[in-house]
């Protein structure tokens, strides 16, 4: 009987482990599966693109898979049950339950509104497509408008700060405004802070710092401090979430969800079951948990691969880099800011701003957008057997309930 291998989610992380899996281990002994809700691929780092009016990529995943052996099913995962090693799903037919041997979750992240009241009713995104489809709309309709319409967005971490900055410079003839629970952009270096200053100047963003949003309503925002501002569109950028999925199929997550992994990428609870990406609470090298990013998904996704056919073929298991080297952040399509950290998470004092900022980011979405969509390009042609029976180490076996 093949060895079943079960991927949740095609994203970044989840289609990387997929592709190599399939180049690496032989078809004879495996049989490879990716579980995803959209039929095509989703460029999450250009959604605030699509949304302000650009047209992005998002290749077919069935065309991404073609030739690999890897079988995809287009449904939605409601359940995992990981003591009976069978996945839940919801699909057009029903759905059903699919059993594995091995398990990748890589179902990533969504917005998260904090229990903010009227967020999720009234406010917008830009953590899915359709949800950025969604905005898009919304944006248009005011840019039919006599007047000009008013966009808020809410939450000055890089998805909100590339959100507003997009918007401002697609669509001119809206009002956009930043707010910032601190100052804006404080994680970055001083220098880079005044740049990003100096584009919302350029760009007509107004920036509210220090202002935190107690309630959005249909067509305003209420602020902590009794400030209310009139939106005709508010787009809610304050944070992410993961799926309680794998909390309520009894994983070992953190208080946010989050799987925890060993640096194998190896559940601690259930060690037929591997994170990566959003959903896996990783620490890195430096001993700082890996932050929710396009760059942990690649470092985590390549850990869990090695790992997973080092195992199965009896393999010694390499260890790959677990490091987080900064930041990316358009700012518009002509303007950016490339933020290097330390070693402790730390912004230095250079950075690279304007132009060749942006190039960068546009060459990285390039490449991660070429790399997804060829999973098993550059990979090696030999495919590894399994060993005769692939066994849970003793000091790995799962956890006994408390």
């Amino acid at each position: 009987m093949k060895h079943r291998i079960v991927v949740l989610g095609a994203g970044y992380a989840g289609s990387y482990v997929a592709g190599t899996l399939a180049r690496r281990l032989s078809q004879a002994d495996t049989e490879i599966t990716v579980v995803n809700a959209e039929p095509d691929f989703v460029q999450r780092l250009r959604l605030h693109q699509l949304a302000a009016g650009r047209e992005i990529d998002a290749p077919a995943l069935a065309d991404v898979f073609a030739g690999t052996g890897v079988r995809l099913r287009l449904a939605r995962v409601t359940a995992v049950d990981p003591e009976r090693q069978v996945v839940a799903v919801a699909d057009a037919d029903g759905g059903g339950e699919l059993g594995y041997d091995t398990l990748v979750y890589a179902l990533g992240s969504h917005g998260a509104d904090h229990g903010v009241p009227g967020a999720a009713e009234h406010g917008f995104d830009v953590a899915s497509r359709p949800s950025a489809l969604r905005l898009r709309e919304r944006l248009d309709g005011l840019g039919r408008q006599a007047e000009s319409g008013r966009v808020l967005v809410v939450g000055d971490g890089l998805t909100g700060i590339e959100t507003a900055t997009e918007i401002a410079e697609t669509r001119p003839g809206l009002s956009v405004a930043l707010i910032a629970r601190g100052k804006l952009g404080a994680s970055l270096s001083v220098e880079a802070r005044r740049h990003l200053r100096q584009a919302c100047d350029r760009l007509g963003i107004m920036v509210l710092e220090h202002t935190e949003v107690e309630a959005v309503e249909a067509v305003r925002v209420l602020c902590a401090d009794g400030t209310v501002l009139a939106s005709d569109a508010t787009v809610w950028t304050a944070g992410f979430a993961v799926s309680r999925i794998a909390a309520a199929g009894g994983l070992e997550v953190t208080e946010n969800g989050r799987i925890v992994v060993d640096r194998t990428m190896r559940s601690l609870s259930h060690p037929n079951v591997y994170a990566v990406g959003d959903s896996a609470y990783a620490v890195g090298d430096n001993g700082r948990p890996l932050p929710m990013s396009c760059a942990s998904a690649g470092y985590t996704g390549m850990q869990a691969t090695a790992a997973i056919v080092g195992r199965l073929t009896g393999r010694e298991i390499p260890k790959t880099k677990l490091e987080y080297l900064g930041n990316h952040i358009s700012l518009g399509r002509r303007d950016g800011i490339l933020q290097m950290v330390d070693a402790e998470g730390q912004a230095k004092q250079t950075y690279v701003g304007g132009r060749k900022a942006a190039r960068i980011k546009a060459a990285i979405l390039q490449m991660s957008l070429w790399t997804t969509s060829h999973p098993t390009f550059g990979l090696p042609r030999r495919k590894h057997r399994l060993t005769a029976a692939p066994h849970v180490s003793a000091d790995m076996a799962p956890r006994a309930a408390a």
